[in-house]
């Protein structure tokens, strides 16, 4: 099983999701090919009703502690209830571009 599969069922079986993607963004950083280590996560749940984005976020770092703790390096959330969902026309937000931060490309190697 992949990280992300690992990602997704773990999630399916908290959040019982409406709407679930779990995308792999590490090709977009300075990371080996095939690595599995930065992860965009669009996740919509009526277990999100009435809490804010911070409290949504936490149970989300919960339910992944083992990922985050081993392969995660980096996770983007965006968590949503069915009804901010549907206001956005059922669309998370891009991702930035990644800026590098190796040290090789910064020159300090």
């Amino acid at each position: 099983m992949t990280v992300q599969q690992d990602i997704e069922r773990q999630l399916a079986r908290q959040f019982a999701p409406l709407f679930l993607d779990v995308t792999n963004e590490s090709h977009q950083h300075s990371v080996p090919a095939n690595s599995e280590t930065h992860f965009k996560v669009v996740l919509v749940s009526g277990l999100f009703e009435g809490q804010r984005k911070v409290a949504r976020h936490q149970q989300v770092y919960q339910a992944l502690a083992s990922q985050l703790e081993g392969p995660v390096h980096a996770l983007a959330l965006h968590t949503y209830t069915a009804g901010e969902w549907q206001s956005r026309q059922e669309q998370a937000p891009a991702s930035p571009d990644c800026l590098g931060g190796s040290k090789a490309e910064q020159g300090r190697v």
